[in-house]
């Protein structure tokens, strides 16, 4: 898995116009993986070089959600900031800047205004989350949501020539501010992600990947599978939560989140788990989330079980490729039904397999991003 995005990286091609694109984390994380890096090649066959600066390295990204490393954090960041200014050159060369979220993780966006109010670069603005909407920290508290200064975003729109979106929700709230939108859904190489050729069929596995922040959507439907684990043999599969995950009753698997195990993880699944808010977060940030797992769980040929919300509403076909529950007793009754039947799950996964081969095919948006910044360009 690692390989393809790691050879991207490598590939320099002398192309008609360059791109400078300033990310806030490195590869590991799914907004730079699959907004950035996966277009570079692409990009570069349709005459656009799109060079990648992200404000974090590895290894900072790996600790920065981890307390105790507070002080090693904080002298990583000062870094991160140096580096970030010597940016500054590059963007002058390039012919377009593509912001991916913000340049720097914290404080006011002092090098978006740089780019475009003294350098005079067009900015094009990537937006794959509601990130202008404020939340509580889970690892820092109040501390991280007065450095991350929230309300940067309306700014960055605001100085944008164009703005791209991960679904319709966000593309509305950037035309309210009077900036043209473009929505490009964030997707998966349907060449990459496949379904698995084979697969134990002793269990049913059901499946969830995700961070320590949307672990709590996760922890929302554990009376589900506590219910569900006293008339059906099944294992929870959990990926990436950052502790330890136990259900009394449910025999569970947790694994670390690892890049280049990640394809592998998803096709290991039978049903996967998409639980969203049921009144855990604000429903401007929910609303605001762009449905990839949703991609994800298609392109590998699995169906899975969403909470209705925002984008996740437009992904796939209902009672086809997948099933959708709003409550704990819908969570039940659809996971029952799927459990149920490997041919429901076979069925269901081959259509959703060949709905992301049709909607969300990586060569489509590559083309819609590359008329995207010639735009802005020209």
């Amino acid at each position: 898995m690692i390989r393809p995005f790691r050879a991207a990286i490598e590939i320099v091609l002398i192309t008609g116009m360059n791109v400078l694109a300033l990310a806030s984390y490195p590869l590991e994380a799914a907004a730079t993986r699959y907004r950035l890096h996966q277009f570079v090649v692409p990009l570069a066959s349709r005459g656009i070089s799109l060079h990648i600066r992200p404000f974090l390295n590895h290894k900072l990204f790996a600790r920065l959600y981890r307390p105790r490393a507070l002080p090693l954090t904080a002298l990583g960041l000062l870094g991160s900031l140096g580096l970030r200014f010597k940016d500054l050159l590059a963007a002058q060369r390039s012919d377009v800047i593509l912001i991916q979220r913000e340049a720097m993780i914290f404080g006011p966006p002092i090098i978006e205004w740089l780019i475009t109010h003294t350098f005079k670069r067009p900015m094009v603005l990537d937006l794959d989350d509601a990130t202008y909407v404020s939340y509580t920290s889970p690892t820092y508290g109040r501390l991280g949501s007065a450095l991350k200064w929230f309300h940067k975003t309306d700014d960055l729109i605001l100085w944008s020539k164009l703005v791209l979106c991960g679904n319709r929700e966000i593309a509305a709230y950037v035309t309210s501010k009077g900036r043209e939108a473009r929505v490009i859904p964030t997707v998966v190489d349907t060449d990459i992600f496949v379904p698995a050729s084979n697969k134990p069929q002793d269990k049913v596995v059901l499946g969830w990947i995700g961070t320590h922040s949307t672990f709590p959507y996760l922890k929302s439907i554990f009376p589900v599978l506590q219910n569900l684990a006293r008339d059906y043999q099944f294992q929870l599969r959990v990926i990436g939560a950052g502790t330890e995950v136990r259900i009394p009753g449910v025999e569970v698997e947790y694994l670390p989140w690892r890049l280049e195990r990640e394809v592998h993880d998803f096709q290991s699944f039978d049903i996967g788990l998409y639980p969203i808010g049921l009144g855990l977060d604000s429903d401007n940030w929910v609303i605001g989330k762009s449905g990839f797992k949703a991609v994800q769980y298609m392109a590998v040929g699995i169906p899975y079980v969403a909470t209705p919300v925002g984008a996740v509403n437009e992904m796939g076909e209902v009672g086809r490729t997948h099933l959708c529950a709003s409550t704990l007793s819908e969570w039940q009754s659809a996971l029952a039904f799927l459990i149920e039947s490997s041919e429901r799950r076979k069925i269901m996964g081959e259509a959703g397999r060949q709905h992301a081969i049709e909607n969300y095919r990586l060569s489509t948006q590559a083309d819609k991003l590359a008329e995207a910044l010639r735009k802005v360009a020209e």
